[in-house]
């Protein structure tokens, strides 16, 4: 995935109302800016660091910036959770995910019954492969990355919907995007969400298939590259 246009360099002021934050754009000047991440971003906004922000057009549009990636003097990470799916479907399609490979159509956003709609849904004369794509920004004191950063009730959610598609005869798949490069391998957050590792477990145990995928992370591009193991 490339930007499509030169991102807006500043440094990061503060966050607030989960959605907006306060940055400093390299005139001087304080712009308040569209954060398009709802979890706690733990480890992703500390004072002063760098940020990157993309610029919309859209006249409707009440705050133009939004925040793409920041970095943590280490490594560039990427906060806009609404670029995983988009990376999830370029690496499905380009080959990078190989345990995703060979099905002859991919759909996005498709309803499962009445009300489960889910990220990915891949198709060919067999099962259908359900996948439910998530972007992973913390590191844990381990050094692993971790999945949540906050409590998820829609989370545990969409693991039982999953597990529900295996039940009926379909194969299904949590991804997790990892958008950043400075950790070691992957594990559910059971310190922030015990009930969300347990549903983890609970539906790797009824055959949904976990996968952990990172991505490369630049200020032009962000491609998914190399799986992660996963710990359960």
């Amino acid at each position: 995935m490339q930007f499509e246009d030169q991102l807006v360099e500043g440094r990061l002021l503060r966050r607030y109302k989960r959605f907006l934050a306060d940055i400093e754009l390299g005139d001087g000047s304080i712009a308040t800016v569209h954060c398009p991440n709802t979890g706690s971003m733990r480890g992703c906004q500390g004072d002063g660091w760098r940020v990157l922000l993309s610029r919309s057009d859209n006249p409707n549009r009440k705050y133009p910036l939004t925040w793409e990636l920041v970095h943590n003097g280490t490594c560039w990470i990427g906060v806009n959770t609404h670029r995983a799916n988009r990376l999830a479907v370029e690496a499905i399609e380009n080959g990078t995910i190989t345990e995703l490979a060979g099905y002859d159509s991919l759909r996005r956003e498709v309803y499962r019954g009445m009300s489960s709609r889910m990220d990915i849904v891949l198709e060919n004369n067999g099962p259908r492969c359900w996948v439910e794509v998530k972007n992973v920004t913390l590191v844990d004191e381990s050094g692993r990355y971790a999945f949540p950063d906050a409590i998820t009730g829609r989370g545990r959610k969409h693991l039982r919907e999953l597990a529900a598609a295996v039940a009926d005869g379909d194969r299904a798949v949590i991804l997790f995007v990892v958008q950043r490069s400075d950790g070691a391998g992957f594990a559910p957050a059971a310190d922030i969400d015990p009930a969300y590792a347990e549903e983890f477990s609970r539906a790797v145990g009824s055959g949904v298939e976990a996968l952990a995928y990172r991505a490369e992370v630049t200020p032009t591009t962000i491609s998914i590259v190399e799986p992660v193991p996963i710990s359960i």
